[in-house]
């Protein structure tokens, strides 16, 4: 018996974590039987709660592992946002044992991603810090994209999974597991977040060459985002009201993605059109740890499309351009909340975290909000019961938001540019599953709101009537 369990983002669009779990029959009599006693299993991600997902909140207590783990021997990881991993320490607490496998990329990022957490929502101590990001190395598997890799192989049953490049952010990757239980073979695949064909940085995603059972995320299943070039111009129109009254716009940023889209979107701007008011325009990115996985993406240029890799041989430097200012300590980022908040320089900051749930972004709205000269950029999605959703939504009615308990009045700007987010569209999921030669005989959407997975379901019917499309409760 081949399983696929849910333990996340089945309600929401946070919390990834599945299960792909083996079975072998045993005969009792003449009877087969399954028992779970020997089976064995992998989880794919691990991920964080965020905002009403699953009615969790950010607890200790809503961040336990309530599944079963004993016959789980591998974690998948399909790239290291804090949706997908943002649980792994508990994991480990639970008493998993097993390797932690994911692309190379994902290797040398996701202890990054990690201290950090643990710092947020663990502890303060750096000792045990240390300890917990010493066992997460140590359990590390780097798996080349495209190479098949042997989870376990046993007379009754065996596992290997194969990571293919899901052009999500670096590193990320769609996971095709072939199973086996005796005689029964099966390929099932995971999508984590596939991103958008037309992003900048990284290569489109390819559909898989085959599978049986598809289990794909819905984040944008309702709806198609902007063309890049529709929607660089549109950045470019917000800048340049920036430019014009002294503002400030500030990008609620996530760190791993979104940060290195825009700044190569917006050194690529600088260079077309240039002149003394371009020029004069400052790009701030305050966090550490986007200034940090801006530097990684730099070093891992290989892992770069044609186009970055060709900007690069003609001497421009997309991530790292004169016009570009990091802040790290934060006596520099209090200094630069009220230098911006008081001066009408022009100035573009990013600054996290991407749905103003926390982080350095709140010091800047709470300081910037009230006043129109100032723009709020969203480029990513916003989580029901973020602040960053109740700013999305009642920001262009003049409304208000709480920030850390107290309320803030919205008179900047607000703009929500869809094009950048790091997920595909609805045409482009389509275009995913329609892409594989011969079409699964179940799909199991997951990874959206209710009415974005509901839309896609419709639309999967439609288009593959022999498929059986499920959303999991």
């Amino acid at each position: 018996m081949i399983d696929i369990l849910h333990h996340g983002a089945t309600s929401g669009v946070t919390g990834f974590c599945h299960e792909l779990t083996l079975t072998p029959r045993i005969k009792k009599g003449s009877d087969p039987k399954f028992t779970g006693s020997n089976s064995a299993g992998i989880l794919i991600d691990c991920g964080l709660f965020q905002g009403q997902d699953e009615g969790r909140s950010a607890s200790a207590s809503d961040l336990s592992i309530d599944f079963p783990i004993e016959h789980i021997r591998a974690l998948v990881v399909t790239h290291v946002h804090i949706d997908h991993v943002g649980r792994i320490p508990y994991l480990l607490a639970a008493g998993f044992e097993g390797p932690i496998i994911c692309s190379e990329p994902s290797a040398i990022m996701l202890p990054e991603i990690l201290e950090d957490a643990l710092k947020i929502g663990f502890t303060r101590d750096r000792h045990l810090i240390e300890r917990v990001l010493g066992l997460i190395r140590s359990r590390l598997v780097p798996v080349p994209y495209g190479q098949w890799h042997s989870v376990f192989a046993e007379d009754d049953c065996s596992l290997s999974v194969r990571l293919q490049r899901a052009g999500h952010i670096l590193g990320s990757a769609y996971v095709e597991c072939d199973a086996r239980v005796w005689d029964v073979e099966e390929r099932i695949v995971f999508s984590g977040d596939l991103g958008a064909p037309h992003a900048p940085l990284l290569p489109a995603p390819q559909s898989p060459e085959r599978t049986d059972r598809l289990v794909i995320e819905s984040t944008y299943g309702d709806k198609d985002h902007e063309d890049r070039e529709t929607r660089r111009y549109r950045l470019k129109a917000v800048l340049e009201h920036a430019l014009e009254d002294g503002g400030t716009v500030l990008v609620p940023a996530f760190s791993i993605g979104r940060t290195q889209e825009l700044l190569y979107e917006i050194e690529s701007l600088i260079y077309e059109f240039g002149g003394e008011l371009w020029n004069n325009l400052e790009i701030v990115v305050d966090s550490p740890l986007a200034a940090e996985f801006t530097r990684i993406y730099r070093d891992l240029k290989p892992y770069w499309d044609a186009e970055a890799t060709d900007l690069v041989h003609q001497g421009r430097h997309p991530l790292s351009f004169e016009q570009l200012t990091v802040i790290n300590s934060h006596e520099d980022h209090i200094n630069a909340v009220d230098y911006l908040a008081r001066s009408h320089r022009p100035c573009v900051v990013l600054a996290g975290s991407g749905m103003c749930a926390g982080g350095r972004v709140v010091n800047y709205l709470k300081a910037m909000l009230g006043d129109k000269r100032n723009d709020v950029l969203f480029v990513g999605y916003q989580a029901a019961g973020t602040p960053g959703r109740d700013i999305l939504n009642y920001g262009p009615r003049g409304g208000w938001v709480e920030l850390d308990g107290d309320r803030y009045d919205i008179r900047a700007r607000i703009h929500l540019v869809g094009g950048y987010s790091a997920h595909a569209g609805q045409s482009d999921l389509l275009r995913f599953v329609e892409g594989i030669p011969g079409a699964p005989t179940e799909i199991r959407v997951v990874h959206g709101d209710e009415d974005a997975k509901a839309a896609f379901q419709v639309r999967l019917q439609r288009v593959l009537p022999g498929s059986q499309v499920l959303i999991p409760a």
